[in-house]
Formats: structure tokens, sequence, C-alpha cells
């Protein structure tokens, strides 16, 4: 049925509903265009914190909204910037609430060869504004890696050319991150492999490369655009291993040649560039060491010229010697005649010594010496016999304190002392527990026997008389 119909005068015209009116016109414009292709110039871009993405398609007359789900864009093949001229394709849509359409986009195509290579030096412009291009940024490559990473299809020609050519020339270890090198998922599997082959630990069971190879054959500026990607050249320019670039052949030139440390015009070119000729190392190797010897050789003979020159102007050994040897000669004269007179000289001393040596003089020197000896010993003797008698008194008095403190003197007195193993006991406990005693008096040492029952209590002594004798018994201690 038609949405609207002309009223004929005097009829009265159909009524909708705002929500029968809005699904009318999405059932049209859904049912009339299906899916589309549009081509325009990218607007407005928003990248939704939710992941969806919405832009704007325009022209000088009009302008459609673009609204890309989360999960369409990956398949995208190319991510809409603003400014670039774009084929769209999609489904037409309507917006309810808002009373609006857009278009659904799944997939984008570049408008053209000369709209990727704007796209291109707009890009590479912004690049080269933060330093990634500079040439202080590159770092040189190792003379002879160890270990080489490639980053390539593992099923292309690509490989085999770097296999072979690096087989040719050095043999290296060569480790393989295979990624797609064309389409959309070229781009993030070739930034996942050069931080991946960063993220491996010298040393560790997977060797790091010394060495980065970034590889690709030839192709149109579609098929290389995964290479201008700016996750790709940022990843090449952050990469702590030296890379090579050798995207494409000897004309195509992309973001990340600029990025890289060095570009390589082929594949096969960059092996060539990581690694030195084998041969060519050991025939250098040869003429290092043939230009040594005969740099040694040389330079001995020169030297032996040299002494032998030397040699010539230097005087012979018997002129050299005949002089020393004459004054040896005058020298050994001269010694024997100076000991004569040396000993006849000595000699005289002596005499003259030895007369003033009479033994009256002798005598009368001794005779002094003996007196004066006398009377200072006469001085010296009542002194000391007075400073011994000092400390003979001392000492006899240190000997009297001595004899009074001690335990001798108390012995005596009537007292005893009790040992038990040479130790002294005090304690009648320490006395009991002991199977022998030692008792010491006055005039000697009696060894006791202990039995083990208690000692009877001791007996009150009686009380003493004047007229009482005192006994001498001294009695049991126990």
């Amino acid at each position: 049925m038609d949405l609207i119909d002309d009223p004929q005068p005097g009829e009265n015209a159909p009524e909708f509903t705002v929500g029968e009116l809005s699904g009318a016109v999405k059932r049209v414009i859904e049912g009339e265009f299906g899916r589309v292709r549009v081509k325009g110039e990218v607007g407005r871009v928003v990248r939704a914190k939710s992941g969806h993405l919405y832009f704007d398609l325009k022209d000088d007359r009009a302008v459609i909204n673009c609204t890309t789900w989360k999960g369409q864009v990956p398949g995208l093949g190319v991510l809409p910037e603003e400014g670039m001229e774009v084929v769209a394709t999609g489904r037409l849509s309507t917006y309810a609430p808002q009373s609006r359409y857009n278009l659904n986009v799944d997939t984008i195509a570049v408008a053209g060869v000369g709209a990727l290579m704007a796209l291109l030096e707009k890009r590479k412009a912004a690049l080269q504004g933060e330093g990634l291009f500079d040439i202080s940024r590159k770092k040189p490559i190792p003379y002879l890696p160890e270990v080489i990473g490639v980053v390539t299809s593992p099923t292309g020609a690509v490989i085999r050319d770097i296999l072979h050519r690096l087989r040719d020339r050095f043999p290296r270890k060569v480790l393989v991150w295979p990624v797609a090198v064309q389409g959309e998922r070229s781009a993030p599997e070739v930034v996942r492999a050069i931080e991946g082959f960063n993220a491996l630990s010298p040393g560790g069971a997977l060797p790091r490369p010394d060495l980065l190879i970034v590889a690709r054959g030839g192709g149109s500026i579609e098929d290389l655009w995964g290479f201008n990607e700016e996750a790709v050249v940022r990843a090449a320019a952050a990469s702590a291993i030296p890379l090579i670039s050798a995207v494409g052949h000897e004309t195509d030139t992309t973001l990340i040649d600029h990025a890289a440390d060095r570009r390589a015009p082929t594949p096969t070119a960059a092996a060539e560039m990581a690694v030195p000729v084998r041969m060519d190392l050991i025939a250098w190797s040869d003429q290092c060491g043939a230009r040594l010897r005969r740099g040694l050789v040389t330079g001995v003979q020169r030297r032996r010229e040299r002494l032998r020159d030397l040699a010539r102007v230097l005087p012979r050994r018997d002129a050299l010697l005949s002089t020393p040897r004459q004054r040896l000669d005058e020298v050994s004269d001269r010694l024997d005649r100076a000991l004569g007179r040396m000993v006849d000289r000595r000699r005289t001393q002596l005499a003259e010594a030895a007369g003033a040596l009479r033994p009256a003089v002798l005598t009368g020197r001794l005779r002094d010496e003996r007196r004066q000896l006398v009377r200072q010993a006469a001085r010296v003797t009542p002194a000391l016999r007075r400073q011994l008698d000092d400390h003979m008194t001392r000492l006899a008095a240190l000997d009297r304190l001595r004899t009074t403190l001690g335990y001798e003197a108390t012995l005596t007195r009537g007292f005893a002392v009790v040992r038990a193993e040479g130790a002294v006991v005090t304690e009648a406990g320490a006395a009991s527990a002991a199977d022998r005693l030692e008792i010491q008096f006055k005039d000697g040492r009696v060894g006791v026997s202990v039995s083990g029952e208690a000692p009877n209590p001791a007996p009150k002594p009686a009380k003493k008389s004047a007229k009482t004798k005192p006994s001498d018994d001294q009695g049991s201690l126990f």
C-alpha cells in the first residue's frame, strides 16, 4: 500500500501513529536499497569506549552517518581517517528515536591510488614530525649476528630466498615468526612479531635474535599497505633489536622502510646485509696472516741490519780493555807500596804508645784507684748496713704477723681442720656424705672413717671447779 494517499476532496486521509510511520519508513529504506556501496570523503571519526566506530561520509552536497559495530571493525580492511576518500560498503538502516537513517559499514576501501598516496604522504609527514625517521635513532647492524629473526610468511618464496642466501654466505641460526603479509591481519601480526622478538630474554631457552628482518615480496600499494600502518611503523622504531626492512622490490617504498635501521631493496639483499661472505672472511684472514708474517720477517731483517750497522761503529774489545788493564797494573803496584808504608806507620805509632805504658806508671795508677775504692766503700758500707737492718726488721715483723694470722696458730688453741678428699669441710652434712675424713691437729694429721649412723648428742660439759685441773682430752668431734 502507499504510505500516503492523496485524499480526494471530501474523503478522510489515513492516520498513522509515530511508531507505525517510523516502521513503514524503515521497511521502505531497507527493502529498497539493502546493501549499497557509497563513495565519499571521511569526515568526523569517533571511536567509542564500547569499541563501536562512528564516522561521517560526505561530499559537496550531503552527509550520511555511518556506524561500524565492534565485531565488524577488524574486517574493515582500512580504518577510516578524516579527509580520506573511500568507498564504504554496508546496509542502510534507520534510527527511529531520532528519525535518522545511517549506513552500517562493514567494508572500507580507499578510492583510488591517488587517495592512497595522499593518505600515505599525510601519515609520513605526521610520523616524521614525531622524529620516528631521524637518523640519530637508527642502530648499527651487527657485523656477524649469532641469531637472526625473520618476520615474513612461512610459505612464500621470500623465506626460501633469505635462507638460501644466508646458507651460501655465512650459515647462522634463523628464527621465523610467521605472519600474514597482506590483508587486514598483516599489520597486527607484524606488530606482535616485532614486539615478541624484543620480549625474548637473552640466554633463554629460545635465543633472542641479534638482528631482525621484516620481509615481503613485491606487490601493489594496496598489497603493501599493511606495512604503511602507523602501528607497524611505531613498532619498528621502538625495536631494541636492529631491524632491516625488506618489503617489496627496489622501487617499492613503505613507511616501515623509513623507521627501520636499514632498508634493503629486496629480501635477498637483506640477507646479504645481515652477514658477510664466509669465504671472503677466510681469504681476508689469510691475507692478514700473510701480511703479519711478512711484517715480522721484514721487521727482524731490518733490526738485524740496524744491529750490524751499529756493530761496525763500536770499538774493538781489546781497545776497550787496554786502558782499564793498564790502570789496574798501576794500582796494583801502588797498592803494594801503600801497604808497606801503612804497616811502618802503624808500627811507629805502636812503639810511641808502648813507651808510655811502663810498669811503674801502671802500678801507681792501680794503687790510686784501690785507695779511692776503699774510701768509697767506707762511706757506702754503714748506709747499706742500716738499710739491710731496716729490711730485716720489717721482714721479721711480717713473718710474726703471718704466723699470728695463720690457721696453724689456731690449731695450738685446741681447734682442728677437717678435710674430705683434700678439700676443707665446714658443714656436718658434707662430713656425713664423705667416706673418709682427714683431721689436722697442731702436731699432725689423722685419718677417720665415717659411719652411716647419726652421731649421738654430745653430753653437756660439767661446770669446772676452781680446784679442778683442766683435762687435756678434747673429746669426739661427733
